[in-house]
């Protein structure tokens, strides 16, 4: 049997083991898997679109979850969404405002570019007088909050500045020496600042063609920042660069990238880059959102498909253990590693009024453990959903099985599954050349775990339609002379 190698669309489709094409599947570590449906948190939707979330944990671990639109910042209250906005007003914000959420010990930074930056270590936010307004926000282990593509008095808007407040003190932006306050701009690459993570003790500030790192020097200088040699890597909008433990995914201008502080790995070319580039929209590829499913090891990218009018509505699923890709369609607004709050028996009328109707939701998931971390989202309903429920429908298409010089029929197609799926059906097609266009060729059930077909050609392609769990490692398919001259 020959391994499956993931979703490989730029890749040569005879290559043994590639996916042509995939809805709903995920890449586990032994293979892939039906990616699990959404369902509901128990949370009450937002009043209005949801622009950034995040699960802030304090010094003696307890957790607070705030979500933001763009008006309104608001704090999770068991079931309902309690207004934390400063002063219980509204902000301004902008069309196209994010939120984006720092923790610095017990202190929760909120910073939208259009409003005062916020803070709040219980209660509502409150603005912080004197900082500047910026679009990202970082809290760095050298006990500094950085901000970067600011706007404020003293310097106006300046897209490609930093700031940092003074050490130890959030409330404190006033560059002075004595305190390590200070203020800068990158500029040996032009463009905005668009994204900035914490990396180790590093900080490292990402604009669409450049990578900088800044590393804590002391005053007067305070940061010290390096161009990373690397070509034009870079990351795309403020929510395409995710943390994986020890390093940074990144989704580029023209790939994806793997950044450990030394210099960007390109991830995708031959795989999927150039599919990514022609099946996103390009006008809003900067709304690219990349999270890290930690509980998974995967990273899930989030990004608006070429008929996209601006909503995130596609999903490519990158496994970093085994560096294969999946995709998992879904329209989010705002992604989220939601930390449940746990279910006892007597809570259990929390979720449903009987058994029969509690969530589809097996008993060992994260979604019943106290602290248990999944992968969820805000959806286009404004509701938070987690992605741990029963696999709904999934398929995935192999690559061309067959020889430029050999006509062959095709009659059966196995998989090796680790779980069987409830249903699923195969549908064959076929070419006598590559480069021709396929032929719809038989379509038959699952019968004792193979897939009766029967077709001819030089090239033969399956597709699997799958209902249900179900988790599979290798496909055979041996197409068989049927004549030779």
């Amino acid at each position: 049997m020959t391994p499956i190698a993931g979703f490989s669309p730029d890749a040569d489709p005879t290559t043994p083991g590639v996916l042509t094409d995939c809805t709903n599947i995920v890449p586990h570590p032994s293979g892939f898997k039906g990616a699990p449906s959404a369902v509901s948190v128990g949370a009450n939707a937002l009043a209005a679109e949801a622009r950034g979330a995040v699960v802030a944990t304090k010094l003696d671990g307890s957790r607070r979850i705030f979500a933001g639109t763009q008006t309104k910042l608001y704090e999770l209250s068991g079931t309902s969404w309690t207004d934390r906005s400063a002063g219980g007003g509204s902000y301004t914000g902008s069309s196209e405002s994010r939120w984006n959420f720092c923790q610095f010990g017990d202190t929760t930074i909120a910073t939208n570019l259009a409003d005062d930056m916020q803070s709040s270590s219980s209660g509502a936010f409150a603005a912080i007088s004197g900082a500047p307004k910026a679009k990202v926000v970082v809290s760095a282990s050298n006990n500094f909050v950085l901000a970067f593509n600011t706007n404020e008095a003293t310097y106006g808007q300046s897209q490609d500045r930093w700031w940092c407040c003074a050490q130890g003190n959030q409330a404190d932006w006033t560059p002075a020496v004595s305190t390590s306050a200070n203020t800068g701009r990158l500029v040996a690459v032009e463009g905005a600042i668009q994204a900035a993570l914490t990396l180790g003790d590093y900080v490292v500030a990402y604009k669409q063609r450049a990578i900088f790192v800044g590393i804590y020097v002391g005053a007067p200088v305070v940061w010290q920042w390096n161009l990373i040699p690397g070509g034009e890597a870079g990351a795309v909008g403020q929510e395409a660069v995710c943390d994986i433990g020890g390093a940074h995914f990144i989704v580029g201008n023209d790939n994806f990238w793997l950044f450990d502080g030394t210099r960007p790995i390109p991830l995708g070319t031959g795989v999927n880059r150039q599919w990514f580039l022609d099946n996103s929209n390009p006008n809003y590829r900067y709304r690219t959102k990349a999270t890290f499913d930690r509980q998974n090891n995967l990273v899930r990218v989030n990004y608006p498909s070429l008929s996209s009018t601006g909503t995130c509505d596609a999903c490519l699923v990158f496994h970093v253990g085994t560096k294969r890709w999946g995709r998992n369609d879904v329209t989010i607004e705002a992604p989220l590693n939601y930390i449940a709050p746990g279910v006892t028996i007597d809570g259990l009328n929390n979720y449903a009024s009987t058994i029969d109707t509690l969530p589809n939701i097996p008993f060992d998931s994260q979604y019943w453990l106290s602290g248990g971390q999944t992968p969820a989202y805000f959806n286009g309903s404004h509701s938070l959903v987690s992605m741990n429920g029963v696999s709904t429908s999934s398929s995935f298409t192999t690559g061309d099985l067959g020889d430029d010089n050999i006509v062959s029929a095709l009659d059966r197609f196995r998989i090796r599954f680790l779980l069987s799926p409830t249903s699923a059906t195969a549908t064959g097609f076929y070419k006598m050349n590559e480069g021709d266009t396929l032929q719809g060729g038989a379509t038959n059930a699952i019968n004792d775990g193979k897939f009766d077909l029967r077709q001819s050609g030089r090239f033969h392609r399956v597709r699997i339609d799958l209902t249900g769990d179900h988790s599979e490692t290798e496909f055979e398919g041996q197409p068989k002379r049927v004549g030779g001259r």
